[in-house]
């Protein structure tokens, strides 16, 4: 989604849809192997559901709508100090609509140690070179590339928008850039879940987690931003799960 924030001259993308076969092709094609990682759609937070998700789930990412409420939630939470651990990778968001991208980001940022990146593939390339640097100069980083803003586009415009969920936009909404939903993501990093969201100026804890309980953990956290907004139908959840030999 576009950062409420942002002033008119702000870069702004293509929003990424909500689509674990776009999103596989996108992350196949900026360096993750399609041996080592796969994007799935989750059907629903019962725990049934929740089963049929092939694990290890290594992060989950979130689509949700803004609200009046939400937004309150978010200044409310950057106004408190909180303290992360240094192994959490984040970055904040400065592009608009580019949520989609950065969750994966996120994703993969966080889980570097357990997959294996393509050698001098952009990802490997990209992780790399913004290991030491805070959010905000890693998101200066992402801005400024044309070779992910270029596989952005693509990917934009990939997939069946006419059946799959594409954050909650008909085609009017989404190439003026008025959108009203956003992605996040969720990781365990040191045994705790993290919620990541560009938007917000670092990563917050939602208590302690472990990689075998990283879905059922996030998914009470999301039941939590659903419970919040039970008329609206824009959300979904797609879960990353490394593939097993």
């Amino acid at each position: 989604m576009a950062t409420l924030d942002e002033s008119p001259a702000a870069k702004k993308w293509l929003p990424l849809e909500a689509n674990p076969d776009v999103m596989n092709q996108f992350l196949w094609g900026l360096g993750l192997s399609e041996n080592e990682v796969e994007c799935y759609d989750v059907y629903g937070l019962d725990e049934e559901l929740l089963a049929m998700v092939p694990t290890p789930v290594l992060a989950v990412l979130f689509l949700y709508p803004l609200t009046p409420q939400s937004e309150e939630e978010r200044i409310l939470q950057d106004s408190t100090k909180r303290e992360t651990s240094n192994k959490v990778y984040f970055m904040r968001q400065t592009v608009g609509n580019a949520c989609g991208t950065i969750g994966l980001l996120h994703a993969i940022g966080n889980i570097t140690s357990e997959i294996k990146l393509v050698e001098d593939s952009f990802l490997d390339r990209f992780f790399k070179a913004t290991a030491n640097m805070d959010p905000l100069e890693r998101a200066a980083y992402l801005e400024n590339d044309r070779e992910m803003e270029d596989s952005h586009s693509v990917a934009a415009t990939a997939g069946d928008t006419e059946v799959r969920l594409l954050e909650g936009l008909n085609e009017i909404q989404r190439a003026s850039g008025n959108v009203d939903t956003h992605f996040i993501c969720f990781s365990c990093v040191d045994g705790e879940l993290y919620e990541l969201d560009g938007r917000k100026s670092g990563a917050i804890s939602h208590g302690p987690s472990s990689p075998g309980t990283l879905l059922q953990d996030a998914a009470k956290v999301m039941q939590g931003f659903i419970q919040k907004n039970p008329g609206s139908i824009n959300f979904n959840v797609i879960a990353i799960s490394k593939k097993l030999d």
